[in-house]
C-alpha cells in the first residue's frame, strides 16, 4: 500500500446523481454498511444538495477512521477494481458499491 490510504486526512467524494430523492437513501444506506465492514462508527458525513441542469451534486466527507479503516478491510476489492492510481481505483471501488446498493451515480475524488 502506498502513502496516500495510509495518511490521516479527510478525504471527500463528489457525488452526481439525476435521482437525487431515490439515490440519497440508498447512498447514506451504503455508506453505514461500508462503515459497519471497516468497523467505524461516524466516519463520514453527508453535505447538502446542489441542483444544475438534471442533475444533483452533494459531498460525502469521509473522516480519517474511515479513510484509514477503507484500505485495512478492503484491500483485494480496491485493488482488483479498475484504475492505476489509488484514487481511481477507490472511484471505481465506490461506484461499484453504490451500484450493488442500488444508487445509479457518478463519483469524484477530492482531497481535502
Amino acid at each position: 500500500m502506498g502513502d496516500l490510504q495510509l495518511s490521516a486526512r479527510s478525504t471527500m467524494l463528489e457525488i452526481a446523481t439525476t435521482n437525487y430523492e431515490k439515490d440519497i437513501d440508498f447512498i447514506s444506506s451504503a455508506m453505514k454498511t461500508l462503515q459497519s465492514m471497516c468497523d467505524v462508527t461516524d466516519g463520514f458525513l453527508i453535505s447538502e444538495p446542489m441542483h444544475r441542469f438534471g442533475w444533483t451534486f452533494f459531498k460525502i466527507l469521509l473522516k480519517s477512521n474511515l479513510w484509514s479503516a477503507i484500505p485495512l478491510k478492503l484491500e483485494q476489492q480496491i485493488e482488483t477494481s479498475k484504475g492505476k492510481k489509488y484514487e481511481e481505483k477507490l472511484v471505481s471501488f465506490m461506484t461499484n458499491f453504490f451500484e450493488e446498493n442500488s444508487a445509479k451515480v457518478k463519483v469524484k475524488f477530492i482531497e481535502v
